[in-house]
C-alpha cells in the first residue's frame, strides 16, 4: 500500500487543529466558571452554588465538543466528517450528563427550603429521602437514554438502540430479570421513596443492630452503627423484611428500667427518688413517668421505672442515669432492699424412743 503523504498531512493537521481547540475550550471554561464562582461566592446563595458545582464538568465537555466543532471548519472533508460524528456521539452523552447535574441542582434546591435547624425534622427527612432516591432514579434513566440516543448515530448499532427507546429492549429485559436482585432492589427503591417505610437520619434497629440510616442509594442502603461500623443492606430485604422503626413518625420514646429488689424495698421511696432523677434531668421531657413492681418470685420483686425522652439518644442515656442513680439510692438509703438469698435451716427432728 502507498503512502499517501497528503492523507497524512491532513490526519496530523486534523489533530493538530483538534487540539488547539481543546486548549482553547479549556481556558474559555476555566475563565467562564472562575467568574460563575466568584458571582456565586458574592451573591452567597445555596442556589447559585449548587449550579457552579454540579455543572462544572458536563459544561467543560460541552465547551471543548463546541470548540472542536467550530475547528472542524478549518479541517480536510474527510477528518471533519469523522470529527463530527465523534462530536455528536459525546454530545448527546454530555448533554446527558448536563441533565443529570441539573437535577442534583434540583434537588439541593428543594432541600434548601428547609432551615438548618429543621434538617433533622419530620417533613425535611422525609422530603430528603424521597428526592434522593427520586433523583439517582431519574439519573440511571437519562443515562440510558443518553447512551441509546448516542447509539443512534452509529450506523451498525442504530437499530438496537431504536428498539431500546421504543421500549421493546427495555420491557423485555425488566420482565425477564425482574425477579431478580438487581431490577428487585430498584423496584424496592421506588417503592421506598414513595411509601418511606425507612428516611434518611431515622433510628433503627436492624439485624440486632441499632444505628441510623445514614445513605440510601439506587440498590442499596447503609445503617450508621452506632459503633461507627455501617451496615449494607438490599433495599429489597427493607421491603420485604421487618424493620423496627424508632422514629417513623416522631422521634420520642418511652423506655423503662428495672431494678430486682427485696421484698423489703420501699416502693414508695423508690417512686419519689425516681420522680426527683427525673425532675433534675435536662434528659426527661416532662411528658410520661411511672414506677411499678412488674413482677415478683421467691427471692426478690421487680420494680420497673418506666419514663419518656424526646429521642433515642436521650431515651439511652437517661435510661443509664436513672439505672446508677436508682442503684445508688439503694445501696445508701436502703442497703436491706437490696436482694438477698436467704436460707432456712430447720432443726433435726429427734429420732422416736430416744
Amino acid at each position: 500500500m502507498d503512502f499517501d503523504f497528503n492523507e497524512w498531512l491532513a490526519n496530523v493537521s486534523a489533530i493538530g487543529i483538534a487540539a488547539i481547540a481543546v486548549f482553547v475550550g479549556l481556558v474559555v471554561h476555566a475563565i467562564v466558571y472562575r467568574l460563575a464562582g466568584g458571582a456565586a461566592r458574592r451573591i452567597s446563595g445555596r442556589l447559585d452554588t449548587s449550579i457552579v458545582e454540579h455543572t462544572r464538568n458536563p459544561v467543560r465537555l460541552l465547551i471543548v465538543l463546541g470548540a472542536v466543532l467550530v475547528s472542524t471548519l478549518f479541517m480536510a472533508e474527510e477528518a471533519r466528517s469523522l470529527a463530527i460524528d465523534i462530536i455528536i456521539f459525546v454530545g448527546i452523552i454530555a448533554l446527558g450528563w448536563l441533565i443529570v447535574a441539573l437535577t442534583l441542582v434540583g434537588e439541593d434546591y428543594v432541600l434548601s427550603r428547609f432551615r438548618e435547624e429543621d434538617e433533622e425534622g419530620l417533613e425535611a427527612r422525609q422530603m430528603k429521602t424521597q428526592i434522593t432516591v427520586l433523583q439517582r432514579f431519574g439519573a440511571i434513566i437519562i443515562w440510558l437514554l443518553a447512551v441509546a440516543i448516542a447509539l443512534l448515530t452509529i450506523p451498525g448499532v442504530a437499530p438496537l438502540a431504536a428498539s431500546l427507546l421504543a421500549g421493546a429492549g427495555i420491557i423485555g429485559i425488566v420482565l425477564g430479570v425482574a425477579a431478580g436482585p438487581v431490577i428487585g432492589n430498584f423496584i424496592a427503591g421506588i417503592q421506598i421513596a414513595f411509601t418511606q417505610p425507612i428516611k434518611i437520619g431515622d433510628v433503627v434497629v436492624i439485624e440486632g443492630e441499632w444505628g441510623r440510616i445514614g445513605e440510601i442509594t439506587a440498590t442499596y442502603v447503609v445503617v450508621y452503627i452506632w459503633d461507627k461500623r455501617r451496615l449494607i443492606m438490599p433495599l429489597s430485604k427493607i421491603v420485604n423484611e421487618p424493620v423496627e422503626n424508632w422514629t417513623r413518625r416522631t422521634t420520642d420514646l418511652l423506655r423503662t428500667v428495672s431494678i430486682h429488689a427485696d421484698y423489703r424495698a420501699p416502693v414508695d421511696d423508690i417512686r419519689t427518688e425516681f420522680k426527683r432523677i427525673l425532675d433534675e434531668s435536662a434528659l426527661w421531657d416532662g411528658d410520661a413517668w411511672s414506677v411499678l413492681v412488674t413482677d415478683a418470685d421467691e427471692r426478690s420483686m421487680t420494680v420497673r421505672a418506666l419514663f419518656s425522652a424526646p429521642d433515642s439518644d436521650n431515651a439511652w442515656s437517661l435510661q443509664c442515669l436513672v439505672r446508677e442513680k436508682l442503684i445508688a439510692f439503694l445501696q445508701e438509703q436502703h442497703p436491706e432492699a437490696l436482694p438477698v438469698q436467704r436460707e432456712i435451716h430447720a432443726a433435726p427432728k429427734l429420732a422416736l424412743g430416744t
